[in-house]
């Protein structure tokens, strides 16, 4: 296991450098170029030159529609015998040319020229770029920044190197750790760690929480080469009733099984089969463990945050499989690295062995129930949602003998169970009572007594079935126009119907709006389309676009925001 270990480690970081070395950069990687006004009559001209490889000199070519181009002084480059054009001047690193502009009126369209090779010996045919400028919004580049937070990140990955994006995958997957998204695994990996007694080591726990985490990477990185042939993700397919109601089973057995309803035994002829086959594995279960990653990913790692979103973007763009594996490989161990951590410190929470161990199964059994709860919130209704919540609540407490009387010398951690055991109670009959109510949030269960038990009227959208409808309804708008990606399952989708859409400021800024909304529950083939066009892998997205027609360039919503930076968001779009 050791060796295993030690081999997957080095081929995951050995891959990204192969990957780097197997062929040359494409030439809008080797050459960036980019466009910038000056002033009212001088045009800068930058090039990023990627390591390794260079500019020719007399390559260069300008022209330009709107104005003239001046007499151009290069900057001084270095000389080169080259293998195809003798000694010539190149230029390496970074490039700046200063141009001239004469007789320019306004808005000018740049033409340039320019050719260049690679040290390892290729050289590139030559090459033009068109840049647009307005000689009146000096110190501006001809391309603006983009604001929405998928489109930087876009951005940010097309500008940089196959090892940084790796780094920052990583770093992304991090911070992505700490979000909901990852928060249910924990229970799952200490359920793993836990199942394995008290006499674990720290080197087992450790084996076992990085081949969790690697099962779980293994998964994100198929999506990631999935989306790179595809184009698209995989939550619409997994995020439907049936599967998350087949998953929710799962767990809901395995609760069962930790209260004592039933014992979980496989065949006697199979269990002799697997104990003879375990016999000659040392130390084995090296399977099962990484099957409980690779089921965790499917379950509970469908979020389509703005890194991930940004991710499948360059990747659908690019056609890059391999980069869109090795990214979310090292997104996924990101969010695996506290994990690990995790289930190494668990062996150390464990007290000897003794009746605590009844306690603890009923815990787990608990939190798997809440599990599935979870898993199949986002395809209930919201008063199904509450009900669940409530019989949860209410059961654990009836569980921490909220409702049974203490001896009079009982320990301290009965007195804390109970009182445990009380607030689950109350929480539970708040959230009954708002559920009998038609309350719908479970995070405000009695906020229908202050609402008096009628919620907001909800934001009208009208809905678009396919890219022609939407085309029509676009055109014949007089106000620009905001497109809504929804789905029944999309979390972020509803959490945004419930607490930005209504908010008194949001709900006065999308008057000024027309409203449309593509439903993409169903995933037809014109729900494809409508997210293909405009690049994105599932909703929440937000696009905005102009009276008559055009996207507002630089505005996109993806993933939730809340009220106030989504009336900022609404602002760059007005």
């Amino acid at each position: 296991m050791r060796r295993l270990l030690t081999l997957i480690a080095f081929f995951a970081l050995l891959l990204p450098l192969l990957a780097a070395a197997a062929e040359p950069l494409p030439p809008e990687k080797a050459f960036k170029a980019e466009a910038k006004v000056l002033g009212a009559d001088t045009i800068s001209v930058n090039f990023s030159i990627a390591k390794g490889y260079y500019l020719y000199r007399d390559k260069f070519r300008f022209s330009a529609t709107g104005a003239e181009i001046g007499e151009i002084e290069f900057p001084q480059g270095e000389m080169k015998d080259d293998d195809t054009f003798g000694r010539v001047e190149v230029f390496r690193d970074t490039l700046a040319i200063a141009l001239p502009v004469l007789g320019a009126s306004g808005e000018v369209k740049l033409t340039v020229g320019y050719q260049g090779c690679a040290d390892l010996g290729v050289c590139y045919p030559p090459a033009t770029q068109t840049f647009t400028l307005s000689l009146n919004a000096p110190n501006n580049s001809a391309k603006p920044p983009p604001q929405d937070e998928a489109s930087r990140i876009l951005a940010m990955l097309k500008d940089a190197s196959l090892v940084t994006n790796i780094a920052a995958f990583f770093g992304a997957g991090l911070l992505l750790a700490f979000t909901p998204c990852v928060f249910p695994m924990i229970p799952i990996l200490s359920g793993i760690i836990v199942g394995q007694g008290h006499g674990i080591s720290r080197w087992r726990a450790f084996e076992l929480s990085l081949l969790y985490v690697l099962g779980m990477a293994a998964t994100y990185a198929a999506a990631g080469v999935a989306a790179g042939y595809s184009g698209t993700l995989l939550s619409a397919a997994l995020q439907n009733v049936w599967v998350l109601g087949g998953f929710a089973l799962i767990f809901v057995a395995l609760a069962l099984a930790m209260f004592g309803a039933y014992e979980l035994q496989l065949p006697t002829a199979l269990q002799s089969r697997l104990s003879e086959a375990a016999s000659h594995q040392r130390r084995g279960a090296v399977m099962g463990v990484l099957v409980m990653g690779v089921l965790s990913a499917l379950i509970v790692g469908p979020c389509v945050a703005a890194p991930l979103a940004g991710a499948l973007l360059y990747i659908a763009q690019t056609g890059d499989a391999l980069f869109g594996g090795l990214a979310l490989f090292a997104m996924a161990l990101g969010m695996g690295a506290p994990l690990i951590a995790v289930g190494v410190s668990t062996r150390h929470w464990l007290p000897h062995g003794g009746p605590w161990m009844e306690g603890v199964k009923k815990l787990f059994g608990v939190i798997l129930l809440a599990l599935a709860l979870w898993i199949v919130q986002p395809v209930l209704p919201g008063v199904a949602s509450m009900l669940g919540w409530a019989a949860l609540l209410i059961g654990s407490g009836v569980m921490l003998k909220a409702i049974d009387s203490l001896p009079p010398k009982a320990s301290m951690m009965l007195r804390l169970g109970k009182a445990a055991g009380v607030i689950a109670l109350l929480a539970g009959v708040a959230m009954l009572a708002g559920a009998l109510a038609g309350w719908h949030d479970p995070l405000r269960p009695l906020g229908f007594l202050r609402a008096g038990n009628e919620a907001a009227p909800a934001v009208k959208f009208e809905r678009v079935a396919d890219n022609a409808a939407l085309d029509a309804r676009i055109k014949a708008s007089d106000k620009p126009v905001l497109l809504d990606f929804y789905a029944d399952w999309c979390v972020a989708c509803k959490e945004m119907e419930r607490n930005t859409f209504p908010h008194p400021g949001v709900r006065a800024e999308l008057e000024k709006f027309t409203l449309l909304k593509a439903d993409v529950t169903a995933n037809t083939e014109a729900d494809l389309a409508m997210l293909r066009r405009f690049n994105l892998f599932g909703p929440p997205g937000i696009i905005f676009f102009k009276p008559g027609g055009g996207e507002i360039e630089g505005t996109r919503v993806i993933g939730y925001q809340g009220p106030e930076e989504f009336l900022m968001s609404l602002a760059r779009a007005l």
